[in-house]
């Protein structure tokens, strides 16, 4: 049951008709994996923390500089020179004091991939590594855990939800990573912090649909997202027989 307090903070979604004292028991009890404290994982952790994740890990092995603060608003000017998973735990912890919020300041790779996202009701890969995308993927498939990814550059970016067995994963839209040095990265090409506001929101958005079950089952398209003109592409998207990644995963008999 609901404690008085957990009813007056998340009053404004559980009035929805959609939502539910249920629902919100749900999402007490789920945990979410946030990969990356930067741009994106910034909002999405402040959003999943705000709506009663139950338990968040933040993963990041970086350290704040003073080039991030212009994007990245779960870390301050004093935090510069801390580590991000641990400073931006911080903030969360304070924002909700409901919820528990785990740091592991360490860089996810090929090795610890599935180490970090198995237990985990959902993961969102907000990185900006090709490499940490596709170990995310492969483990998040492997592992049969749901993912969101998303990613932003300047004035746009997108974002895809992966239902491993039932949808399609990050390989299967993307089979292979482009070239070294074809994709600029955020220091060449240049980033606007509210475009990466929209894209980490909207990555919170999938994930707790995914948690709460509310809204139909997200998946099998990818969200493209044009700041300058504020428009939307969708770009749809299946499951590929051939896909290195998920096709040993069988397909689920029901969805999440």
């Amino acid at each position: 049951m609901l404690t008085d307090g957990a009813i007056e903070r998340y009053s404004r979604q559980l009035v929805l008709p959609e939502w539910s004292g249920a629902v919100q028991e749900r999402l007490a009890g789920a945990s979410a994996m946030v990969i990356g404290a930067g741009a994106l994982g910034s909002p999405a952790a402040t959003y999943l923390a705000c709506a009663g994740v139950g338990r968040l890990g933040i993963v990041d092995g970086d350290d704040v500089d003073v080039s991030n603060l212009q994007r990245q608003p779960l870390h301050f000017t004093p935090d510069i020179g801390g580590q991000k998973a641990e400073t931006a735990a911080q903030k969360l912890g304070l924002l909700n004091t409901e919820i528990t919020v785990e740091p592991y300041p360490v860089t996810l790779d090929e090795q610890n991939a599935e180490a970090i996202v198995t237990g985990a009701d959902v993961v969102l890969d907000c990185s900006d590594s090709f490499e940490t995308r596709y170990a995310v993927n492969e483990a998040c498939c492997g592992a049969r855990v749901p993912l969101v990814e998303a990613g932003v550059l300047g004035f746009s970016g997108m974002v895809m939800a992966i239902r491993p067995g039932e949808t399609a994963c990050y390989r299967c839209a993307f089979p292979t990573p482009p070239p070294a040095g074809s994709v600029p990265t955020c220091r060449e090409a240049g980033i606007l912090g509210a475009v990466a506001g929209v894209l980490g929101s909207l990555q919170a958005l999938e994930a707790l649909k995914l948690l709460s079950g509310v809204g139909e089952a997200p998946g099998d398209v990818i969200v493209q997202f044009d700041g300058l003109t504020l428009t939307q592409t969708l770009v749809h998207t299946k499951r590929r027989d051939g896909c290195t990644a998920c096709a040993r995963v069988p397909a689920a008999s029901h969805s999440l």
